[in-house]
């Protein structure tokens, strides 16, 4: 389910790096944490949803790519939004 464009403007505004930014990694990054979270509800109830499980970590590995793509460029950059998005615990 892609997320509507009311759903993505405060998430681009608040992680881009300048303005126009919809492509950074940091942006990439938040909007694959949002559409990841937002799945939650749905497997609670569909549990056997293989399908769409398979969407689900396709996102995550994507995820996991673009943050270790950010953190080979700058790890101050790495560390801010890992820690503003409760990525690791």
């Amino acid at each position: 389910m892609p997320l509507s464009v009311e759903q993505k403007r405060p998430v681009i505004e608040k992680y881009q790096r300048g303005t126009g930014d919809t492509g950074s990694p940091e942006v990439q990054v938040a909007l694959l944490s949002e559409r990841i979270s937002s799945l939650a509800p749905h497997f609670e109830k569909n549990k056997k949803d293989n399908h769409s499980r398979r969407g689900l970590l396709k996102m995550v590995n994507q995820r996991r790519k673009l943050l270790d793509y950010l953190k080979s460029e700058s790890a101050e950059r790495y560390q801010k939004l890992i820690t503003d998005l409760g990525l690791r615990r």
